[in-house]
């Protein structure tokens, strides 16, 4: 070899070493790995019988919740082997309790692993079916179950679809048709972590229905938390790793038309609507490298945002609580309703706060 072409072949390692070095330091920037946060808590009790993570929860409008548990995810610590559970409370009752919902139809329930769930109440007869991400030996599917008396989940159909690869969570617009977002690329781990190390926005959001399924959106760093407007008109997407919200208009055949990004400063999970307010409610996590190197002695702590009028020119961004990890550790889900608020996590226990 010439000198020449030794001397290229140093330049081009030197400059590939120097990106790379750059895109490590951005993605120790985007896990927000040295943000520390003073606390701010309310007035909260532990949820009873929630002891490994409720890592969604969605509320109907006559207080029904809805909570999913157990989760076991790739990366994340887990302190049960026991597959995960659905429970119910009712945000009505004078003391809310969390009671677990049998499951009745043919799933595995011995692999049923819980992520993000959508609750969707049919206006010709008030039925109410629950949408249930589920990664049964980390595969990615959607459960769809009918809520019926006796606190009972009839399981009616599992879905899954190529699209539907990496599923996060979902939003349901129908009694079999729904919006899902793809926390990651591929289904390949290797080019997953290509992709997070390029720094590429290659995830997406994936209509599906029984007779059409499409990629709705697209062009996100990593699509996490969804739902919906309480008029139905627009569709909200966490980009965790972007550290923002995005807005979206449902247009015809379920388009979704990017509108703009609100930005939340935390890595925000789960989304949850206010129905009376349309305020968005998320549970974040502050420090992002907590949570991957998850040490007990200094954990992940807890943060929920608030966001007023996102339609407007000026959304106002709010903390309502924040914690070290030592009340609370890794928060995804903050649910409000009628002056009470659900926090749920990954893998820790789940809260139940007075707003008032």
């Amino acid at each position: 070899m010439t000198v020449m072409k030794k001397i290229l072949v140093a330049a081009v390692v030197a400059a590939v070493a120097v990106y790379i070095g750059y895109r490590f330091m951005k993605i120790k920037e985007m896990s927000l790995a040295s943000r520390e946060l003073p606390m701010k808590h309310l007035n909260c009790h532990y949820i009873k019988n929630i002891e490994y993570g409720a890592e969604d929860i969605t509320v109907l409008r006559d207080g029904l919740a809805f909570l999913s548990t157990g989760l076991h995810f790739p990366r994340m610590p887990w302190f049960s082997d026991e597959p995960g559970k659905m429970y119910v409370m009712d945000m009505l009752h004078p003391r809310p309790t969390a009671v677990q919902l049998q499951i009745k139809g043919d799933l595995d329930l011995s692999s049923f692993n819980p992520h993000g769930i959508s609750a969707y109440v049919d206006e010709a007869d008030d039925s109410v079916y629950l949408f249930v991400v589920n990664h049964p030996q980390q595969k990615s599917q959607v459960e769809i179950f009918h809520f019926v008396q006796e606190n009972t989940l009839v399981h009616l159909k599992t879905i899954t679809h190529p699209l539907l690869h990496s599923v996060n969570d979902v939003v349901a617009v129908g009694v079999e048709s729904f919006y899902a977002t793809n926390y990651q690329a591929f289904s390949y781990d290797v080019l997953n972590a290509v992709t997070v190390l390029l720094g590429f926005s290659w995830c997406d959001v994936v209509y599906y229905s029984p007779s059409e399924v499409r990629v709705a959106a697209d062009g996100i760093m990593s699509a996490n938390g969804i739902n919906i407007s309480p008029d139905k008109r627009y569709i909200y997407v966490s980009d965790i790793m972007g550290h923002s919200i995005n807005v979206y208009e449902r247009k015809e055949r379920e388009r979704l038309l990017y509108l703009k990004a609100v930005a939340v400063g935390s890595l925000c999970d789960n989304i949850e609507v206010d129905h009376r307010t349309g305020d968005i409610w998320l549970g974040c996590h502050p420090n992002g490298m907590k949570m991957a190197m998850f040490d007990p002695k200094d954990p992940p702590g807890s943060e929920v945002i608030r966001i007023k009028n996102i339609h407007s020119n000026q959304p106002v961004v709010s903390q309502e609580y924040v914690d070290n990890g030592r009340v609370l550790m890794a928060s995804t889900v903050a649910a409000p309703y009628e002056g009470k608020l659900l926090i749920g996590t990954v893998f820790h226990k789940a809260l139940c706060c007075n707003l008032k």
